[in-house]
């Protein structure tokens, strides 16, 4: 289940209404025997079509690669769940991925009476209280799942979406949609659709009990979640009888352990209907074409009259609530207002309100607190959904600084906001930098269909005019608007969330089922898969890079410069790349930080930040390890101007003592809150596993090295950055040589450049079987395998691509089907042969698997079974090295990516496009060859575990099993 953020896709759909008050009006069309509608200037050029079911079918062409970005959604999440049944969508969304009657079975005759055999124990099960009688229940399904996975095939679906070159097989539930997404080369559209019409004929809820424990998996990493628990309790205070407030999307526990089978038939027979349905699609594509054929293939459809969620409005708020919430993580404070329903004027207000409060550089939150370091860090934005919207404020408190007082600061700009105390060109600057993102966004197909479905979701497609003119309307709304508006909504009438770190005592977990593994038959294929992926596909070639054509080289005084041009748009990236970063220098980090804070002789910091908003360009100054960039990107029009003041900055910036104290005392408080992280925590058992005591991790100051930071030496390396090597990079309208002649006056260097102080060295620890144990409160365990496997060998590429592809990469993987379809130990796992980013570093055999605490022995024994034997399956390594070669053929690298590709090869030792090395490996390979190097590289091989859990919940001599277990203070994790 994915939550999506619909106000950063209203937020940039409201960009595209950018261009001087273009008329955007509905019309109609009519082409290849299909009547259309289409909003004029367009920037999708998206023709939205009705079929005679009802069925709404959005396409919108983009041919600059040969990929189609796919969403089919349906316009029902959570929020028509049964009220005593939630969680179901969401269930039935899992469900959409077992196959149907032709394909996910070997034999659906013999295996319909036992999924039908299932559905009785399950509403038994659900009717029945007494415990014992419920386990008996439970052992009769185990029984029976397991004699009807004998006929079943687990994971056809995804090892068809593999075969036919798919990347991005997901779906996610929300309030009021469920959303299904694919990608597929072009060539394979007739294959594409033929399998998603079937999928959606005739669902079979089959494997239905392993699914159902990752479900359990995935609600009991929600509890895991504070983020999580602090969304779920102000919702349920903000919309008190509303489902947005009253069900959450993956349902209660004790809906949960009491599914039926029949009710979740009941209602995917009710919604998944056509005229409650819309299938977007974009990227190379022929509408004409694509709509008859999707037409035919949805034919079969029959449209239902559809009643959805229509609830009574929400009684307003006249009181402030208080919710405290407690965790392991890092405190907070979330103030939530209850907004407006979608398109409306007072959501647009409040859209435009968050962007005055926080925009990442000039709005009141950035300039008045995080500028000023008055609160660790603070943010504003604002949620939309189809009844109402969500309006955010939050604040995480620095070092003294009580939850309280945090709130107070953003309260108090909440005030400055409605005495009216802030710059009107604040508007202004929000719309020309939503066209900044926009000329980005729309390019990219995902984005396209995200918005395409959004927009259905909301009012089924019906105000795509008045998304793509919120911009223009957004531009009309004055100052005064602005402030009359926030007095009548900022009062008393919000909710206020105080995450405290703490035990939470109220923590229910969704206890584990006695689940006997049932059988994939992952070597088994249906007819249907059969003759699907049998019909002929005409071939794509694969496009590979010439640098020395593709890229332009050049020099701009002593610098290199490689330049792309960019024959798009007005678009520019431009940026400084030093061969050098934290390795080589530990205060260059801390130096990047102190330049936010900083002003020069003639602007201030604040200035700085409202400058570069008003030209709608972005800079950043950012430290790696190994490699530091200054990037500046934004319209050619404003070129000159954000470079000119970018090397004013630098050259210019002067010391600010109490900004250094401030920031200073921030760095302490991050770093605590760091080691509140359960995933910074297992990233740094992870960096000690593999090169021991002295690690990436930990190569750091010291919090007294810190504390004794001088701006002398910050200011140093500021003011001298670019005396040292580096590389000019530029994406842009320009041609080399206008480029070339205009940086060299604006970007003066010297006659040579300083040598870098050399960089740290790592050293590989032997991999010995380790455990290494950091306890953090949690219901779940986290564990992940790691050994160093050898020096880097570009020949080896092939191999390893597919390899992954096939051992532990995606959810048709052998790792995937076993650990969680066949064993349900686990929602999320994976395994991977990690190649190195440098001919100068090793590789790593990296595996992972979050499942209950109580579940960890069984997870460890199943992935360790996998590690040292490798089962074999036909046709998931014919998919899987189809899907690999696929990859190649469809992926197109342009714009300035062929700039960070020639890098990333170079950085390998090669001269050339390091695709072309592993496309031709690949079409030879056999599986003896990867069953060779799985006993070469993988199996019988010693591994260091790092496993971050609760001491309560897992036992110190079951770790023991695994290897000599050392468990890890904080500090030695984080070097601080």
């Amino acid at each position: 289940m994915k939550r999506k953020l619909l106000a950063l896709v209203f937020l940039l759909i409201t960009g595209s209404g950018l261009m001087a008050q273009t008329a955007y009006q509905w019309k109609t069309a009519s082409s290849g025997g299909y009547t259309y509608k289409y909003v004029s200037n367009d920037p999708t050029k998206s023709r939205f079509y009705t079929l005679k079911n009802g069925l709404t079918v959005v396409l919108s062409p983009n041919t600059k690669e040969p990929i189609i970005e796919f969403r089919l959604a349906v316009r029902a999440g959570s929020n028509t769940d049964p009220r005593n049944a939630t969680g179901l969508a969401h269930y039935l969304e899992h469900l959409l991925f077992k196959g149907t009657d032709k394909f996910g079975s070997m034999d659906f005759a013999k295996e319909k009476p036992l999924l039908d055999k299932i559905d009785g124990l399950y509403e038994q099960y659900n009717k029945t209280t007494d415990p014992a009688k419920r386990k008996e229940i439970y052992a009769e399904i185990d029984k029976t799942s397991g004699l009807a996975s004998n006929y079943s095939i687990a994971n056809e679906y995804d090892k068809m979406m593999k075969a036919i070159g798919g990347q991005s097989t997901n779906a996610h539930t929300w309030y009021e949609e469920t959303v299904y997404n694919e990608d597929f080369p072009s060539n394979a559209t007739d294959k594409f659709l033929a399998l998603q019409a079937e999928r959606f004929r005739n669902p079979i809820f089959r494997i239905f009990h392993t699914e159902l424990e990752a479900v359990y998996e995935e609600k009991n990493r929600g509890l895991d979640d504070d983020n999580w628990k602090i969304s779920e309790q102000m919702s349920a205070l903000l919309f008190p009888t509303h489902n947005y407030g009253q069900q959450t999307t993956i349902g209660t526990v004790e809906h949960l352990k009491n599914p039926s089978l029949l009710e979740i038939r009941k209602y995917y027979n009710k919604y998944y209907v056509p005229n409650n349905m819309i299938i977007a699609m974009a990227g190379d594509l022929n509408p004409d074409e694509m709509i008859k054929k999707v037409d035919q293939s949805f034919a079969y459809m029959k449209a239902k009259p559809v009643e959805l969620y229509n609830p009574a409005p929400e009684k307003a708020l006249t009181a402030i609530q208080k919710v405290d919430i407690y965790g392991p993580s890092a405190e907070s404070v979330n103030i939530n207002y209850r907004g407006f329903a979608e398109n409306s004027k007072e959501s647009m207000l409040l859209d435009l309100i968050s962007s005055i409060l926080s925009n990442g550089k000039a709005g009141l939150l950035d300039i008045n607190l995080n500028k000023q370091q008055k609160v660790l860090r603070s943010n504003a934005g604002y949620q939309q959904m189809k009844d109402y919207g969500v309006f955010e404020l939050s604040a995480q408190p620095k070092q003294g600084q009580s939850l309280e007082q945090a709130q107070q600061l953003l309260l108090e700009q909440i005030e400055i906001l409605k005495k009216g105390e802030f710059d009107e060109s604040l508007i202004k600057a929000t719309v020309a930098n939503n066209k900044l993102g926009l000329l980005q966004a729309f390019d990219k197909n995902d984005f396209r269909v995200e918005s395409i479905t959004n927009e259905f979701i909301l009012n089924r497609g019906t105000k795509w005019d008045q998304s793509l003119a919120a911009n223009d309307a957004m531009a009309k709304i004055s100052k005064q608007q602005v402030v009359d508006f926030a007095k009548r909504f900022f009062i008393d009438n919000y909710v206020v969330a105080y995450k405290h770190k703490g035990e939470d005592k109220s923590i229910q977990k969704v206890e584990k089922p006695l689940i006997t593994p049932v059988n994939t038959n992952a070597s088994a294929t249906s007819d249907f898969t059969k003759k699907l992926l049998s019909a002929p596909t005409k071939p794509i070639a694969p496009k590979f890079l010439d640098y020395k054509k593709d890229l332009n080289f050049g020099k701009s005084g002593i610098a290199e410069v490689i330049a792309v041009q960019n024959t798009e748009n007005s678009i520019f990236r431009l940026s400084y790349r030093f061969d050098m970063g934290a390795w080589n220098y530990k205060l260059q980090p801390y130096a990047a930080q102190y330049l936010a804070f900083l002003g020069t002789d003639k602007y201030t910091a604040e200035q700085i930040s409202k400058e570069f908003y008003n030209i709608a360009c972005n800079y950043s100054f950012n430290v790696g390890n190994e490699v530091a960039t200054i990037n500046i990107s934004g319209l050619q029009e404003n070129f000159d101007k954000a470079v000119a003041l970018v090397e004013h900055i630098f050259a210019n910036c002067k010391a600010n003592e109490q900004a250094l104290s401030e920031l200073k005392s921030r760095i302490l408080k991050s770093r605590e809150n760091n080691k509140l992280n359960k995933g910074a925590i297992l990233g740094g058992l992870m960096s000690y596993a593999q090169y021991g005591p002295s690690n990436p991790s930990n190569y750091t100051l010291s919090n007294e090295e810190v504390k004794n930071i001088t701006s002398d030496q910050l200011l140093y390396i500021l003011h001298n950055i670019n005396n040292y090597k580096h590389t000019i990079t530029y994406y842009g309208p320009q041609t080399l040589s206008a480029f070339s002649a205009g940086i060299s006056k604006l970007h003066p260097l010297p006659k040579e450049f300083t040598p870098a102080a050399p960089a740290k060295t790592f050293t590989y620890s032997p991999t010995t079987g380790q455990v290494y144990f950091a306890d953090y409160d949690m219901v779940q365990s986290e564990i992940r395998w790691v050994r160093n496997a050898g020096a880097y060998d570009p020949a080896q590429a092939a191999k390893i691509t597919l390899f992954n592809s096939y051992f532990g990469g995606g959810m048709g993987s052998v790792v995937f089907q076993t650990i969680r379809e066949s064993k349900a130990l686990a929602y999320s796992t994976f395994a991977v042969f990690s190649s190195p980013d440098s001919k100068a570093k090793e590789y790593a055999m990296i595996a992972y698997v979050g499942s209950q605490a109580d579940k960890m022995n069984d997870a460890v024994k199943g992935m360790n079974e996998l590690l040292n034997d490798l089962p074999e399956a036909d046709k998931s390594f014919e998919a899987s090295k189809d899907n690999a070669m696929n990859v190649i053929e469809t992926s197109r690298i342009t714009k300035d990516d062929i700039i960070q590709s020639y890098f990333a090869d170079k950085k390998l030792g090669l001269d050339h496009d390091s695709r072309i090395d592993e496309y031709t490996g690949l079409k030879p390979l056999t599986f003896g060859e990867i069953k060779a190097f799985h006993s070469k590289n993988v199996a019988h091989k010693p591994y260091n575990y790092c496993i971050v859990a609760s001491e309560k919940n897992v036992k110190l001599e079951d770790m023991q099993k695994f290897g000599t277990v050392n468990k890890l203070t904080l500090e030695q994790i984080f070097g601080y």
